[in-house]
């Protein structure tokens, strides 16, 4: 998990850049026009909206953006979004690094045709269905901020030790499989792993305990990882991952690499 923790690491790095140039607030946009459209368009009945919407609102998404979204999901404005459909697309990077891509578009052949131009660019090339997925396994994924605004007269420190503990006895409760901690610009957070049938359980149990869950989301998770070490593949692997995350039509990308955070630090730079 240390490999793939970092890189979502970064990806929250980049997302808030993206953010301003609007990126994000599409993608999360397609979401709930998917989610509204393949349940109720009613957040309190339908988890996978109701887990777009948090993530909307996250993101700065305005509440008139999000209410259109769900309206064109619902069919309210038109069925012009009725041909949106998710696709998942495999490939392997340079080095052989396996990469998953979850794609909402409505028209496969442009989708395809962009993937392949983006790996073939940045030395990898797209693959067949199943050439990849294999590797990966998908699993619901909530994220607890663990620090407080206000901590008191207590360290920062103990703060999140006595908050740790309490917070292991809800994830056992809850069900989580694993629990990680990571540092952010934002501060402190555990992240949990659980199966996907138990992601909205899970979720309503920390929230009802009054815990911070700032992140509710499925996620693949690569059962084996190659390490990268060279520079010049390092730099050509987050080439590749960036310009597939900026397609328009790509939800999620997730690869098997792990590398050092110097070399990781080639993303950002």
């Amino acid at each position: 998990m240390a490999g793939h923790s970092k890189w979502a690491n970064i990806k929250r790095q980049k997302a808030r850049v993206d953010a301003v140039k609007g990126k994000v607030f599409t993608k999360i946009s397609r979401e709930i026009i998917v989610a509204a459209r393949s349940g109720v368009p009613d957040p309190e009945g339908n988890f996978q909206l109701r887990t777009a919407i948090d993530k909307a609102k996250a993101a700065g998404i305005p509440n008139d953006n999000i209410d259109r979204a769900i309206a064109k999901g619902a069919g309210k404005l038109g069925a012009d979004n009725a041909a949106l459909e998710a696709i998942r697309y495999e490939g392997y990077g340079p080095g052989g690094v396996a990469i998953l891509i979850e794609a909402l578009t409505d028209n496969r052949n442009r989708t395809a045709a962009d993937l392949r131009v983006a790996f073939s660019k940045n030395g990898g090339n797209l693959g067949e269905t199943g050439c990849v997925g294999w590797m990966f396994e998908q699993k619901g994924v909530v994220e607890v901020s663990l620090v407080p605004v206000e901590t008191g007269r207590k360290r920062r420190s103990e703060t999140v030790q006595i908050q740790e503990d309490e917070l292991l006895e809800a994830f056992l409760e809850g069900g989580a499989d694993t629990y990680e901690l990571i540092e952010t610009e934002d501060g402190t957070v555990a992240e949990a792993l659980t199966e996907v049938p138990n992601l909205e359980p899970l979720s309503q149990i920390l929230k009802e305990k009054n815990y911070r869950v700032s992140r509710v989301e499925l996620r693949w998770i690569p059962g084996n990882t190659l390490e990268v070490n060279d520079p010049d593949q390092a730099r050509s692997l987050l080439k590749l991952m960036d310009a597939l995350e900026d397609l328009d039509d790509v939800q999620s990308v997730t690869a098997n690499f792990e590398m050092t955070d110097e070399l990781l630090s080639l993303s950002v730079a």
